[in-house]
């Protein structure tokens, strides 16, 4: 499943929030975060506009295309309650989401890279797959090699990690624990997830 690798900054400033967090993308995002373009004076946007802005916005946070989220989509329906809320706490639980949260690393971006290159291990196995689905009791560590846990200790240690009630994350030994899944209340993206539902649902 391909994902975003242009201009974080000018994606960051069109949705009018910080989606993508590495330094570059935040600071520009601070200096100037009016949409990019030469014009300054803009349409009132439509319905349309501001739903598909909503679902963008949880396009790029969670770094996937649009049939994977029209996937995450259907399953959220599936399931029982608000379809809304359960598309969020699909996107949660994925493993590259797991692994920036728990405090592996600075940016989703780097969490998916990492898990591509086979850095992580999902209780006991490596893994390669940034889609895969946690489950409580889930173990997520580094594989057994001195050369990656240098380069994550660093990470580690020169980032301040956000709370997250559901991953258990020991800093010393560089291992995560799900501990439960996910609720709606857990989710860090302000979005406006009604919109998405009925962009979605036409």
């Amino acid at each position: 499943m391909g994902h975003y690798t242009g201009a974080k900054a000018r994606i960051n400033r069109r949705l009018g929030t910080a989606v993508f967090e590495n330094a570059g993308a935040l600071r520009a995002f601070e200096k100037r975060n009016v949409p990019p373009g030469m014009h300054t004076r803009r349409k009132k946007p439509t319905i349309y506009g501001l739903a598909l802005t909503e679902k963008q916005k949880i396009k790029y946070y969670y770094g996937f295309r649009e049939r994977q989220l029209r996937k995450y989509f259907a399953e959220g329906r599936r399931r029982k309650g608000n379809t809304g809320e359960n598309l969020l706490v699909i996107c949660e639980c994925r493993l590259d989401n797991v692994v920036r949260r728990a405090g592996f690393t600075g940016t989703r971006p780097q969490a998916r890279q990492g898990i591509v290159h086979g850095h992580f291990q999902l209780n006991g196995r490596k893994v390669n797959k940034p889609s895969i689905m946690v489950r409580p009791g889930d173990v997520i560590t580094l594989r057994n090699r001195p050369n990656l846990h240098k380069a994550y200790r660093d990470i580690v240690d020169n980032h301040s990690s956000e709370t997250c009630d559901w991953i258990s994350f020991d800093d010393k030994e560089l291992k995560a624990v799900v501990t439960s899944l996910p609720t709606y209340a857990d989710v860090s993206l302000p979005v406006d997830v009604n919109q998405v539902v009925a962009f979605l649902s036409r």
